[in-house]
């Protein structure tokens, strides 16, 4: 935790840094959660009244020193990140078009005006325990309210309205009109898909997604970005069993709740999770038609995978931290509504399980399923997924499926030759170890001997 660790050293260069006849301020995410009483990740310090040529020697007693950046040096020493305060000018299109230099002698009031939101522009002396707040954070963070620092600037960096949105579900922030009619002013086409990513997924791992979801519709962000998400407005349920009502707000009541069930996992499961909740009903409006007088939506799950992998490929989205989580995202959307139809249903067999464990991991399906169920307004008893994670979790298939008992050195053993042949004997006997009937070696050799007979 940042907010312990980093503190003494952040006060030990304030005081190196005032000997030299400077200041040390701290700024940034770390002010801002610190006044929330949040656990603070990021320390940022900016160092005023000392020239750039200086700042290395300043900082070099108190660890390695790591200078990253070209145009405009950070140097970072443990968990903190020490700089100049900053001028910049908007030289090109896109959010990364400025040119950035230092300037020590930059009084703090200007330094944080180069920023995007009030409550992201108070400053901190941790030698006086001041707060330094030209623009009223403190006050906007009191009041929940997200407000920009300077309108005539805000849009310089388009990749701000998606900040504003994540910030938004993060500490549950009002948005005035205002601050909503400027954001629908800043085109977004000029975003690489991986930036577009880090705030999504700040996103889905925010407090009340729903919150940030909800205003991007109402700015535009979906449409721009995650055009796969507009049709969902407005897409008729059939009331009896989503009393909630269309596709859109259910998805939301979804999404707020798969993010209560992530805590614990690691970061591709949780994005896993949360995706798969975003993305389950995209196959709902090409599909929903009044039958017999009542909305159906048949064969929705199928006809959400391609939708789904184009959202994917729009967020340039495969691997994340080395984990396959493309495959899991649409096997959970593809079959989202399996837990409670197995249950309905009462005689799915072991294998039935063993093999859709090799499409998709079972128990994020089952999180984000009991989602799906709480999402449709309450009142309705979603006991089948936690009888689906548990026949999961008996068998041993929850992650993944049983790995192959035999193997292709038994055959060797078996005088067998390595060819295609041996792959289509290794995977018959491996359907019959999915349906229980191979569960040792010696049952996959006898299988094997079985169909080289015939």
């Amino acid at each position: 935790m940042a907010d312990v660790d980093a503190l003494p050293l952040s006060r030990a260069i304030a005081e190196a840094v005032r000997a030299a006849s400077g200041r040390a301020i701290v700024v940034g995410g770390f002010v801002r959660d610190r006044l929330l009483g949040l656990e603070a990740k990021d320390l940022d310090i900016e160092v005023f009244g000392i020239p750039a040529e200086r700042l290395p020697e300043l900082v070099a007693p108190f660890g390695r020193v790591q200078a990253v950046g070209q145009s405009f040096p950070v140097f970072k020493v443990g968990p903190i990140d020490v700089s100049l305060p900053r001028r910049e000018s908007k030289t090109g299109r896109g959010h990364k078009g400025f040119t950035v230099h230092g300037d020590p002698s930059l009084p703090f009031p200007e330094a944080a005006r180069r920023r995007d939101f009030t409550i992201n522009a108070i400053g901190w002396d941790p030698l006086t325990d001041d707060y330094l707040d030209p623009f009223g954070g403190r006050a906007d963070l009191q009041m929940r309210q997200l407000r920009v620092v300077d309108p005539r600037t805000f849009g310089d960096d388009s990749l701000r309205v998606l900040r504003g949105v994540q910030l938004a579900a993060r500490f549950d922030l009002s948005v005035d009109e205002e601050t909503r009619a400027l954001f629908r002013e800043i085109p977004l086409d000029d975003l690489p898909a991986e930036r577009i990513w880090g705030e999504v997924e700040k996103l889905l791992r925010a407090s009340r997604p729903s919150i940030g979801f909800t205003l991007a519709l109402d700015i535009g962000v979906i449409d721009a970005l995650l055009p796969e998400l507009r049709p969902l407005v407005g897409c008729p349920q059939e009331p009896e069993w989503h009393p909630e009502g269309d596709v859109w707000v259910h998805t939301l009541l979804v999404i707020d709740g798969a993010r209560k069930d992530i805590d614990g996992l690691s970061r591709a499961d949780q994005v896993t999770v949360m995706l798969g909740a975003m993305c389950h009903d995209l196959g709902k409006p090409p599909t929903t038609a009044v039958i017999d007088g009542r909305i159906r939506s048949l064969g929705h799950e199928e006809a959400g995978v391609p939708i789904a992998a184009a959202l994917l490929d729009r967020l340039n989205l495969h691997a994340i931290d080395g984990v396959d989580a493309r495959r899991d995202i649409l096997g959970i959307v593809a079959h989202h509504l399996k837990p409670g139809a197995w249950h309905k249903a009462g005689d799915v067999g072991d294998g039935a399980f063993r093999r859709l464990a090799q499409k998709v991991s079972l128990e994020l399906l089952a999180r984000v399923a009991r989602a799906d169920c709480m999402g449709r307004g309450g009142g309705f008893d979603c006991s089948a997924m936690d009888w689906f994670r548990e026949r999961a979790r008996r068998l041993g298939v929850e992650h993944q499926p049983p790995a192959p008992i035999l193997l292709g050195r038994h055959l060797l053993d078996l005088g067998m030759m390595p060819g295609p042949e041996m792959g289509r004997l290794l995977k018959q006997v491996y359907e019959r170890q999915l349906d229980g009937s191979v569960t040792c070696v010696e049952d996959g050799i006898a299988v094997a001997r079985e169909l080289l007979r015939d």
